[in-house]
């Protein structure tokens, strides 16, 4: 998640985020990335990001602002079922 020390929303998502995870055990890592760190800035300039908060997952833009509760659970099982279904 790309954030700002200064954005609301940020912490909304992480928040989010931290109640909706544990029930995936470990197959994500939640990683922030504060924007307007030097390294954070030259990621967010390679990745299009302008805004923030903004969620990836395994690297691709899945979410700018903040998505309700049941469309992140949505893509995080979606997601899940990919990689099971790929293993198969």
């Amino acid at each position: 998640m790309f954030y700002t020390l200064t954005c609301p929303n940020c912490k909304v998502l992480e928040q989010m985020i931290n109640s909706v995870l544990p029930n995936y055990s470990s197959r994500f890592e939640f990683k922030r990335v504060l924007a307007g760190s030097p390294m954070g800035y030259i990621r967010t300039l390679k990745l299009g990001i302008h805004s923030v908060p903004t969620l990836l997952i395994d690297g691709k833009i899945e979410f700018r602002g903040v998505p309700t509760r049941e469309q992140l659970i949505d893509k995080l099982n979606n997601y899940t079922k990919s990689i099971n279904y790929e293993r198969n």
